[in-house]
């Protein structure tokens, strides 16, 4: 039986500007072997989307809940998507906003 491929949109708010945030979540979902992004939004804001098997993307969502030594994640938002399989890899995209 396989695993159930899902897709998951994650923001999380609060001190995650400068503590290498982007890079603590990329390693942690490249690691998983996840596909999809992250992305600085705003000043105070991460966002990621990633795909893979729905277990180990909840393990991606534990992990941005703590997020890197310094990190201090005061709200996290977690949607569950459809899986679209239309990633390479995972990649820190530009800062939006």
């Amino acid at each position: 039986m396989s695993e159930e491929m899902a897709r998951v949109h994650i923001r999380v708010r609060g001190r995650v500007q400068g503590v290498g945030f982007r890079a603590f979540v990329a390693t942690e979902a490249q690691q998983m072997g996840l596909r999809g992004w992250v992305r600085n939004v705003g000043w105070d804001q991460v966002e990621a989307v990633a795909e893979g098997p729905r277990p180990l993307l909840e393990r991606l969502v534990e992990q941005m809940r703590t997020g890197p030594l310094g990190a201090r994640v005061e709200e996290q938002q977690v949607e569950w998507e459809t899986w679209e399989g239309n990633f390479q890899g995972f990649e820190i995209r530009r800062s939006w906003g």
